[in-house]
């Protein structure tokens, strides 16, 4: 029988969670997002026209954000696991903090550059410590509902942030875009103030019979097959949706179907809006069903999304209907976005020993980031080269893979963490506990 370790209020939480501090992350993460929604879709033009800087600069711009993860995130897994996640987010609010207020201030490619980096870094830094605690404050049994609200919340959060953001900004006025990120630098100092203030439960209980020797850091991450295995699957995941939501999908609406800007918002706003009205009706259904079964649902409900993207392309001739095609495809991204939510995440959470879940929440973060990198060059490329029937054909190729993929990890995963089998109740008794710093 195994043992497990624990006051009675860490086998309270263990049983139900940390409600007190799951909500102050969730609120935090809400306000952030709220921040990210005012800025994101701005930062491309604030470069290029109110700075006056070129699509040089700004692409150059936001290759350094992007960039920034590959220099911070094997760092902010190794502190995560050695300091705990609450120094880690402060450290991440405070540099995205500062280079989100000096980004708003900026007039130069320098200085812009150094900024931008500083913002991605930060940002970054924050994304794995923030899913370390939720993982720290939740259980196996309500793990998944916790991944999935902050999902709905960050997507509320993004889509609120940037309708609001775009009553403020002015191209003819850089002092309204200086406001956007100072509100931005803003609800960052609010994440740290709510989030990084919490006080976090004690370490997951660990089993005694777990193993402590054997390699460490990113090396036990590499050793893990499975996680290898769910790392390239959720790196193709983030390079066929994702990668391409804002970038390939927005070029080949705009430039080869024609959609009107204002058009294309609207169907930005159907997917948050699909997500937000599906999200907890989703978690629902996963409960009862394989996490690597709800992945698998996830790419053929892309496949329909290609699929309609295909016939926008064939009657663009036909504006109502080539319209009604193109909100479709936002409207399935969010389908199948609702199902991946409660379901990746916590397979990381479940095949991560505890001393190494930071370095796993870390690493799997880095796969999003590259791949969010690399999905719009390959995307835009194709679409602006004409070849846009090639594109949808790459695109639809990548979601029978995402099912394919899915599926054969299915092997690689213990029934607990594919939810195929009920948690196991165990006993517990005083014994020595293995603890990660608050």
């Amino acid at each position: 029988m195994c043992t497990v370790t624990g006051t009675v209020k860490q086998q309270r939480q263990q049983r139900h969670g940390a409600g007190g501090p799951l909500r102050r992350v969730q609120i935090g993460n809400a306000l952030s997002a709220f921040g990210s929604g005012f800025t994101m879709p701005y930062m491309f033009v604030y470069v290029d026209q109110v700075r006056g800087l070129g699509s040089v600069a700004a692409g150059t711009v936001f290759t350094v954000f992007a960039l920034a993860a590959l220099a911070v995130l094997p760092l902010t897994g190794r502190g995560i696991d050695r300091y705990g996640p609450r120094p880690v987010l402060l450290a991440g609010t405070a540099l995205a903090a500062t280079g989100a207020f000096a980004f708003g201030h900026a007039t130069t490619t320098a200085a812009l550059l150094v900024s931008s980096f500083l913002f991605g870094g930060g940002i970054t830094t924050c994304q794995p410590a923030l899913a370390t605690m939720i993982v720290r404050c939740s259980t196996t049994a309500t793990r998944a509902h916790a991944f999935a609200l902050q999902f709905t919340l960050v997507n509320l959060g993004m889509g609120l942030g940037a309708l609001v953001g775009g009553q403020i900004v002015d191209v003819a006025d850089p002092a309204s875009l200086t406001r956007l990120f100072t509100i931005e630098a803003a609800t960052l100092v609010g994440l740290a103030l709510i989030t990084g203030t919490a006080r976090m439960p004690a370490a997951p209980l660990t089993l005694v019979q777990q193993k402590t020797d054997g390699p460490q850091g990113l090396r036990a991450l590499v050793a893990d097959r499975a996680m290898l295995r769910l790392c390239a699957l959720a790196g193709l995941i983030f390079f066929t949706c994702y990668g391409q939501f804002e970038s390939g999908v927005a070029a080949f609406a705009t430039d080869t179907v024609g959609t009107a800007p204002s058009t294309l918002g609207f169907a930005i706003g159907a997917n948050a809006l699909t997500i937000v009205v599906l999200q907890m009706f989703m978690v629902r259904l996963t409960a009862r069903r394989r996490r690597t079964t709800a992945m698998a649902a996830a790419g053929l409900v892309w496949l329909g999304a290609w699929t309609m993207a295909l016939v926008a392309g064939l009657i663009r001739t036909e504006t109502m209907a080539a319209t009604i095609a193109i909100v479709s495809i936002y409207a399935l991204f969010g389908v199948g976005e609702s199902l991946l939510a409660p379901t990746m995440a916590p397979i990381v959470a479940d095949l991560a020993p505890t001393r190494l879940l930071g370095t796993y929440n870390a690493g799997f973060a880095l796969v999003k980031q590259i791949a969010i990198a690399v999905g719009p060059a390959v995307g835009v490329l194709l679409v602006g080269s004409g070849t846009w029937p090639l594109y949808l054909a790459a695109m639809a190729g990548c979601t029978l893979l995402i099912v394919a993929l899915a599926l054969r990890l299915r092997p690689h995963l213990t029934p607990e963490q594919d939810n195929a089998a009920p948690a196991v109740v165990v006993h517990a008794i005083p014994v020595r506990e293995l603890q990660t710093a608050a």
